[in-house]
């Protein structure tokens, strides 16, 4: 799904990405966009954040209320404030206008690789191309999804289940960013009221019981002033 409000670089987006094989569904404005996502489903959200009617920061809101699908934001704004703004709301990448067509289409896939989707399209696809992954292993470390179970080294690391939930969430979305209000709406499946010492707490038990060195964690790290992101590679 392309959310860009200037035809000429929807256009000339959607024939590039139309040419590498991926389906493309553009629309113009924040109020379509919102429509229009909640109606179908799709593999990635390529969204600017200049938009008319809604801004791009409500409609990546929007979506990460309903969906976990990667959102690569495209824009002008080239200040890292607005870069961690547009990650801390819970973007997976972010391009600088003006961009080459290949470094996009090269962070399309890769958003897309991330996300786990089987198939090369990006257009509206059922949820059945996620193939579901059941046990995930990064370096040193084995999460069982099935089995909600961890090992390290081979040896089962005792977690509690908000523990087991927390790490779920972060090893089943490289790459991607979370807020600890984020974190709290998936894990604790309720609204967050800026508590930080419940996700702190949580955070700093995890790491005690999966990292060799809990003061310079390898598996998830602490992106100050937005959130935290997996850190290890899933092999």
């Amino acid at each position: 799904m392309l959310i860009e409000d200037d035809e000429s670089i929807s256009e000339m987006v959607s024939s590039y990405l139309v040419k590498e094989g991926f389906e493309v569904k553009a629309v113009y404005d924040g109020e379509e966009a919102e429509r229009v996502f909640c109606s179908g489903t799709y593999e990635l959200v390529l969204l600017d954040l200049m938009l008319p009617k809604r801004s791009g920061t409500d409609i990546l809101q929007t979506i990460r209320a309903n969906s976990l699908v990667p959102v690569l934001i495209m824009s002008a704004k080239d200040s890292d404030v607005d870069k961690a703004l547009g990650l801390g709301f819970g973007a997976d990448d972010y391009i600088t206008k003006p961009f080459s067509m290949i470094e996009l289409v090269a962070r399309v896939k890769a958003a897309i690789r991330r996300a786990g989707y089987g198939g090369v399209a990006a257009g509206v696809k059922s949820e059945a191309t996620a193939p579901a992954r059941q046990t995930i292993s990064l370096e040193g470390l084995t999460v069982d999804l099935d089995n909600f179970t961890a090992l390290k080294h081979g040896e089962e690391v005792k977690l509690t289940a908000k523990e087991f939930h927390i790490l779920k969430l972060f090893v089943t979305n490289p790459g991607r960013v979370f807020t600890k209000a984020q974190i709290y709406a998936s894990v604790w499946a309720d609204e967050y009221y800026g508590d930080e010492n419940v996700i702190n707490v949580h955070m700093r038990r995890l790491r005690e019981k999966i990292e060799d060195d809990p003061s310079h964690p390898l598996y998830i790290k602490t992106l100050w002033g937005i959130g935290y992101k997996l850190g290890a590679e899933v092999q």
